[in-house]
């Protein structure tokens, strides 16, 4: 996609053009570039900035815990659940009108690595980024930087970095810390993602800027009690899995449903899941397929509990799916029970709300 805009930098006959090369590779990510208008733009024989930003295709980092980082990789994001690396790479033209045209003075080429972490068990978290040594030519020389962020659904973030760094002097390290405001009980915060923000200056240059965002992330203290908060932070585009190993019938039930051709939630290549909270559906979910007589041979071994998969408690869950991508298993209460506390449990852990992308492991 490319941008037309308003100048970013002129003063003197001269003019910084940005390409910001910047590319997204997460869940339904987008990333948007652009630059600040300035009063140069109504000025006649002005050229326009153009920021060029090029797609990607998804780069989710597997199914991890909060202990494992999102690899790195340039013009990409990567995420996993709890982690993003952000890898972006920019180019700055110094344009100057030479004999009515503008040409090409000197350039600027650096990129910036972001590392962010979230935490299951809190609201506050941190990022640390690295700006490398820009490699300069001509009139590329000397352009200092600051750097701005902000975020939303109750979260701010806050920047420490030495602002000004001149961009070809050497590398430069800033980290950004992100508070939270109490979660009440119970409650999700929207979705929010941070939106960065890069200003550059020359003296005898006006200064111009230019913007990109992370993934998106999400807070919530959904589990949480008068007693304890359990607020924590997640990037939701990102699936995780549950486990059904260990839980006999139910876990036979999913895998006989697979070896037939049933692909959802199957984490080797299937479509996710996707959870829902809606009481009322997940109840009509339920009765869709399990409101019929228990099996007399099911009834003489005690197993006289339905449990349909997908779970009632998923957008595909019912009869949603076609016949051949669902199943019910009959079990006994406890073991339903049992499922039922694997899935809460995880659910708490992962940060896992409405709509979020999730596989079933067998």
């Amino acid at each position: 996609m490319t941008a037309t805009l308003p100048t970013a930098f002129q003063h003197r006959g001269y003019k910084l053009q940005l390409k910001a090369l910047l590319t997204t590779g997460a869940v339904a990510l987008g990333l948007f570039g652009a630059a600040t208008p300035t009063a140069l733009a109504d000025q006649p024989g002005t050229e326009d900035l153009r920021v060029t930003i090029k797609s990607a295709q998804p780069q989710v980092h597997g199914l991890t815990d909060s202990a494992s980082d999102a690899t790195c990789t340039i013009n990409q994001i990567m995420v996993n659940r709890y982690s993003e690396c952000e890898w972006v790479a920019v180019h700055v033209d110094v344009m100057k009108e030479v004999n009515g045209a503008p040409t090409v003075v000197g350039t600027i080429d650096y990129d910036v690595k972001h590392q962010m972490t979230l935490l299951a068990n809190s609201a506050n978290w941190s990022e640390t980024f690295t700006v490398s040594k820009a490699r300069v030519t001509r009139e590329g020389k000397d352009v200092h930087v600051n750097i701005a962020a902000t975020s939303g659904g109750g979260t701010k973030a806050t920047v420490h970095f030495s602002q000004g760094h001149i961009l070809d002097s050497g590398p430069a390290n800033g980290s950004i810390d992100y508070t939270t405001a109490a979660i009440p009980k119970g409650t999700v915060n929207p979705k929010a993602k941070t939106h960065y923000t890069y200003t550059f200056t020359k003296p005898g240059i006006i200064p111009g800027s230019v913007s990109y965002d992370s993934a998106v992330y999400r807070c919530d203290n959904y589990y949480g009690s008068a007693r304890a908060s359990r607020s924590g932070c997640a990037i939701p585009e990102a699936p995780t899995a549950v486990s059904m190993v260990g839980i006999p019938y139910i876990n036979d039930g999913i895998r006989k449903l697979r070896a037939n051709g049933g692909h959802y939630g199957d984490p080797n290549g299937g479509q996710p899941l996707h959870w829902m909270i809606n009481p009322t559906q997940e109840d009509k979910n339920r009765k869709a397929v399990c409101s019929v007589p228990v099996p007399p041979d099911m009834q003489s071994a005690g197993r006289t509990s339905c449990d349909e998969y997908p779970f009632a408690s998923t957008y595909e869950g019912g009869t949603y799916l076609p016949a051949n991508q669902r199943e019910i298993t009959w079990v006994n209460v406890q073991e339903n029970r049992t499922q039922g506390g694997t899935i809460t449990a995880w659910r708490n852990k992962m940060h896992v709300m409405d709509g979020d992308p999730f596989y079933v492991i067998v």
